[in-house]
């Protein structure tokens, strides 16, 4: 089957299969496919005000929900292939280019759970697609980071991932892993490291205990950066 799904900022869905070597390490995708993400009317999106698609969750059932900024809502592609519906997103004001980066879903708390995140704000919320959205807590970040995306983990831990940018220092990232107590693991990565503008996390748990996590990286249509696909395992303490 399909192994890996994204979307990409301007309304493109991505379907590719991982490839891994005897070692289980990712070594490239193939069999990768690109299709336009439709609207309301089962239309392919136009233009940029529509189809800034940012974050993705894919549902135990099938369906897919998607973030959207610059117009900021959340719509649910159902699995059947029929046209998009608006889902319930949080009753905030979010930036043009600072919307609901984090998405994901939240199994433990029902089939149709899920969780957003403001990328600015830190701030985030569970959501229902039987019910509205609830605040819950704010990641603490410097100011110069933003909340890109969150990967729900086994024993009710939370992954998130932060981004930053400036001339200078160029793209940093924080991978953090937090419990009910707080936060529990870290992995900062910045220059000489291979690093992009990375926004986009996943986790496969393994037999053994540890978790296996990939993060995707958006070179925004520049020449200037990349589109990269990274695996890392981590092995809890406990």
């Amino acid at each position: 089957g399909v192994d890996l799904t994204a979307v990409s900022d301007e309304g493109d869905l991505v379907k590719a299969s991982l490839v891994l070597d005897k070692a289980g390490r990712l070594v490239g995708l193939e069999g990768g496919r690109v299709s336009a993400l439709a609207g309301l009317d089962g239309k392919p999106l136009q233009g940029k005000l529509e189809s800034d698609s940012e974050g993705m969750a894919l549902l135990a059932n099938g369906d897919m929900l998607i973030s959207f900024e610059q117009r900021h809502r959340i719509w649910l592609y159902p699995a059947d292939g029929s046209p998009p519906r608006e889902a319930p997103a949080p009753d905030a004001k979010f930036p043009p280019n600072g919307g609901m980066e984090a998405l994901g879903p939240a199994p433990e708390l029902g089939p149709d759970a899920y969780v957003a995140g403001g990328e600015e704000s830190g701030q985030t919320w569970t959501c229902r697609l039987s019910g509205g959205c609830t605040p819950g807590p704010t990641i603490a970040k410097p100011p110069e980071f933003g909340l890109v995306a969150v990967t729900r983990l086994p024993q009710g831990r939370t992954a998130w991932l932060l981004r930053a940018w400036d001339p200078v220092r160029g793209n940093r990232i924080a991978l953090t892993i937090h419990d009910a107590g707080g936060e529990i693991a870290r992995m900062d990565m910045a220059r000489p490291l291979t690093i992009d503008n990375f926004e986009a996390i996943a986790a496969v748990p393994a037999k053994d205990g540890s978790v296996r996590f990939y993060l995707l990286s958006d070179d925004n249509f520049q020449s200037s950066q990349r589109t990269l696909l990274l695996a890392f395992d981590w092995k809890p303490a406990r």
